[in-house]
């Protein structure tokens, strides 16, 4: 007997595609989940009459901002009802792919939430001196390698990075609170890049109920 509910699983990190060799390269063996996998499969289901709902299964602590964007507006625009569970952990991008359903269930010890944006990396020069390294910048462009971790971070290029993080947070924000129906406001105040455990998220507006 054909099943009426297509099931999706979000786990491990979004990306947007998952690399070709990844199945046979021990570097990429990891848990990921492709935007454009789950696209596909809630095409599929839209297309198909026997489908009457897709149910979202996620575990996972985000990744890609565009790949979360996409999964949440796939969701949007389904023909067919969507229902999100986060199981353990539903947060930044991830949560971004599930605020694109019609509702969502976590459980009481769920960590949720999580909406902001990092780019932290670790400043290699200190070690590099003291290793004998001297890094030999070649490259053609002001800011071309900015954020390469064996040169300083000039207040410039600080500035550069950070405008374009407060840009996807900003729209992060925008993103989430017209999925849940939440004032930009209202989003502004929880969108601090924490995280809130079930049913804190359900006060808040993050999900819908407590369950799985």
């Amino acid at each position: 007997e054909d099943c009426s509910v297509v099931g999706i699983e979000i786990h491990g990190s979004v990306l947007t595609y998952v690399p070709d060799h990844a199945d046979g390269d021990s570097f990429f063996n990891y848990d990921v989940t492709s935007s454009e996998n789950v696209i596909a499969t809630i095409r599929s289901a839209n297309e198909d009459e026997n489908v009457k709902a897709i149910l979202i299964e996620v575990d996972s602590a985000g990744g890609s901002p565009v790949g979360g964007e996409e999964i949440a507006n796939a969701l949007r625009n389904s023909e067919k009802p969507t229902v999100a569970m986060i199981r353990e952990m539903g947060t930044s991008a991830a949560y971004l792919a599930a605020s694109g359903a019609d509702y969502i269930f976590a459980s009481k010890n769920s960590d949720v939430g999580s909406i902001g944006v990092t780019m932290s990396y670790l400043d290699n020069t200190g070690k590099n001196k003291k290793d004998g390294y001297t890094f030999e910048q070649l490259s053609a462009g002001k800011y071309k390698d900015y954020g390469n971790p064996d040169k300083p971070l000039t207040s410039e290029e600080r500035a550069l990075i950070q405008n374009d993080l407060d840009t996807i947070h900003k729209n992060f924000i925008a993103y989430v609170a017209e999925n849940r129906n939440l004032t930009i406001a209202e989003e502004k105040k929880i969108a601090t890049g924490a995280s809130f455990l079930g049913e804190k998220a359900k006060a808040l507006g993050l999900i819908d109920e407590i369950g799985g």
